[in-house]
């Protein structure tokens, strides 16, 4: 026999990323579970609200299957007494709960063993749910759980019904550590606001009877629901819905019976930045604003006007009657939000941004490193350096060191006060507002990109050099305190920082000496603060260390392949390389994927590994890139030592110069001088017993290998 099986938790309001989340984990663990214990099933669907859980499992079989096994027990030698059971055979069948008699003899390969066939009867599925469904609960795992009453039941939020029903018959559950004592039953609750549900007779009635009783209980169909209804109400009011995804998904978890409904934003709050109305409604009260359609997108816009709508959309979750209430109660929220960033904007604008700056003098940036002045001076310390490796115009270089010193002033205003989501960007319209240079404004705005994960780089080279100067001021400043990333503890953001540093660099296409602005400015960090007591060359090495880590790891999240990628930035590739010019394995790396896509890969890397293998065995030096100082002619004795000479010679400059497109089409035509050197009718024998000619033979090889690691490290690329 086959039943449905049905369990729902019922509790309080869930935070939406906690059901997300459970939902996850608690399919994960009945499927495991589940299959642990031989219960063979259908259908298997977790889904929830955030009033419950709920998982619902079709054809769920009655009891467990017998299980059969054989069980390994003593040696013959050992068990037997003159070809009888004895006191070790015995003790075995005891175990077993078989006869001695049953026992069997079967050949191992270490010898002569009994064996006992053991046959356990199968519980039904009743009693092991009843014993895991607390388990269930219990297992689930999540931020900020709660005990209520004086029990010691932990959970999100308080645990208060629970259904269990196998088919018609209800499976008994108890949460003794609930307070009050939460005991599985036959009734569910329906939305808040609808009328109680009539008790439960067999697990397929729920979801029926949710439905009746207001409640959209599967997250999928909540979710098509709400995105259809708000693209919908967003081209009727003739604007384009600014519905991130992380957001998106929070509403879906937010409601039991999604209503969305369309609102208003009262005229004079319009003159707000668009980005402060955004962040209220998107991160405090999870609207949805409507953008204008095709409306230009600037940073420092001071006004709404042109870039929202004066209309914004939410997903309610109560009665349709009530939507006018709804819509009214809302509308009053976001006006009381939006007159206190109103506030805000209009005190800040009392006081100039350079008036500011003296008052992060009185704000610790972190212990033992000094105010958020001090680290202002440290960022305008390492813009100069930037400047100068850089080599960047007199213009951009005024403009960025002008943004450099305002780059903070606003973590002290009342909008970032309140908003933290707005530093920078408030900094950036204060500016421009205050008659500052727009570069120098935009590059204050920018300075945080990017932010995290597909997030993009500041747009200006003004933005992109302070970017970068606040990054590696950040990484310099804690290193220098001991403090490092460790496995998933990252209070700094170090690996952040470190990922946007590459970024940038390879979105700008900047060649900056990296190894040699780490020692400079190592050594300038030892001087201000001496108490830390580190040694400059050891702080160098271990931030490069984690920059290349990030530059490996970027490569990677960007999609490269992972043989590629260890083939510019793996093992044999130094460090130095990489750092001197973290443009340059990016470089090397596009082509490679571009060879490998137009199936020229595969010539280069036969030529390249045929000739490496052999070039191991010479003592050739790895940075040997020009044939003449080591080839002597002299010794050839075939024209195909001739041939490869002369091809090592066409490959010599182009390796030099870090020609890689040039090289790699080289490469691809030494696969003819390199084939007739080891097979042709003229090849050689490249371990020939005369000394001089075999190394003459070898180093012409590791010529070949060495110009074609300027490329890549072809022997960590997949065949």
């Amino acid at each position: 026999m086959a039943n449905t099986f049905l369990l729902e938790i019922g509790t309080e309001e869930l935070p939406a990323d906690f059901v997300r989340s459970a939902l996850q984990q608690l399919e994960r663990r009945v499927r495991t579970d589940l299959k642990e214990l031989r219960l063979d099933h259908g259908h298997l669907s977790v889904t929830g609200t955030p009033r419950r859980l709920l998982v619902q499992i079709s054809d769920l079989i009655d009891s467990q299957p017998d299980l059969e096994e054989d069980r390994k027990g003593p040696p013959v030698s050992q068990a037997l007494v003159e070809g009888q059971p004895g006191p070790a055979a015995i003790g075995f069948a005891k175990r077993c709960g078989v006869d001695p008699a049953q026992l069997e003899s079967r050949d191992t390969p270490k010898g002569p063993c009994l064996f006992a066939r053991v046959c356990t009867p199968g519980q039904r599925s009743s009693v092991l749910l009843q014993d895991f469904i607390p388990q269930w609960i219990d297992c689930l795992q999540g931020r900020r759980f709660m005990r209520w009453g004086s029990g010691e039941q932990r959970f999100s939020r308080p645990v208060r019904w629970l259904v269990a029903l196998l088919g018609e018959d209800l499976i008994p559950v108890t949460l003794h550590c609930s307070d009050p004592i939460v005991r599985s039953g036959r009734q569910s609750r329906g939305h808040r606001l609808h009328d109680s549900l009539a008790q439960l007779n067999s697990a397929d009635e729920l979801p029926g009877l949710l439905a009746e009783a207001g409640v959209m209980v599967d997250r999928d169909q909540r979710s098509e629901l709400i995105r259809r209804s708000i693209a919908a109400e967003a081209v009727a009011c003739g604007g384009e819905a600014d519905c991130p995804d992380s957001l998106f998904q929070e509403l879906v978890d937010l409601v039991e019976a999604p209503l969305v409904l369309k609102g208003e934003i009262a005229d004079r709050y319009l003159d707000l930045p668009p980005e402060v109305i955004v962040t209220v409604m998107q991160s405090h009260q999870r609207y949805v604003p409507l953008r204008q359609p095709k409306a230009t997108a600037d940073p420092l816009q001071l006004e709404a006007r042109n870039v929202l709508r004066s209309d914004f959309l939410l997903v309610g979750n109560g009665l349709q009657d009530a939507s006018e209430t709804i819509v009214s109660g809302n509308q009053r929220v976001l006006s009381a939000r939006l007159a206190d960033a109103e506030f805000f904007l209009n005190v800040d604008r009392r006081q100039p941004s350079e008036q500011r700056r003296e008052e992060l003098d009185r704000v610790t940036f972190a212990e033992g490193l000094g105010s958020l002045l001090d680290r202002t001076e440290r960022i305008s310390w390492m813009l100069d350096q930037l400047v100068q490796l850089l080599r960047s115009s007199d213009s951009l270089a005024e403009h960025a060191r002008r943004a450099a010193r305002l780059c903070k002033n606003d973590l002290v205003s009342q909008m970032v006060g309140e908003f933290p989501e707005l530093q920078g960007l408030m900094g950036g319209k204060y500016l421009l507002e205050e008659g500052e240079h727009r570069d120098v404004a935009l590059a204050v705005a920018e300075h945080y990109q990017p932010a995290g994960a597909g997030d993009a780089p500041p747009c200006s080279d003004a933005g992109a050099l302070l970017a970068l100067a606040e990054r590696l001021e950040l990484l310099l400043s804690i290193f220098s305190k001991g403090q490092r990333p460790t496995g998933s503890s990252d209070p700094y953001a170090l690996r952040r920082a470190g990922n946007g540093i590459v970024q940038i660099l390879w979105d700008r296409g900047w060649r900056l000496p990296l190894q040699t602005l780490l020692a400079r400015a190592s050594s300038h960090w030892s001087g201000l603060f001496p108490a830390f007591q580190f040694d400059p060359a050891s702080l160098a090495e271990d931030l490069g260390q984690l920059l290349c880590q990030r530059m490996v790891s970027q490569f990677e999240e960007d999609g490269f392949p992972a043989d590629l990628v260890q083939a510019v930035s793996g093992a044999g590739v130094s460090s130095s390389r990489l750092l001197e010019d973290p443009v340059d394995a990016r470089v090397r790396l596009l082509l490679l994927r571009d060879l490998r896509t137009g199936g020229r890969l595969q010539a280069v890397q036969a030529v390249v590994q045929r000739a490496s293998k052999l070039a191991e065995k010479g003592n050739l030096d790895t940075t040997q890139l020009d044939a003449e100082p080591v080839i002597d002619a002299s010794l050839f004795d075939s024209p195909s030592e001739t041939d490869l000479l002369k091809q090592l010679q066409t490959l010599s400059p182009l390796a030099q110069a870090c020609d890689y497109e040039g090289l790699a089409s080289e490469l691809q035509g030494a696969a003819r001088a390199l084939e007739a050197f080891f097979d042709g009718e003229n090849s050689v024998m490249v371990m020939t017993d005369n000394d001089a000619v075999r190394r003459n033979r070898l180093n012409l090889l590791g010529v070949l290998r060495n110009q074609a690691s300027v490329l890549a490290r072809f022997e960590n690329i997949q065949a």
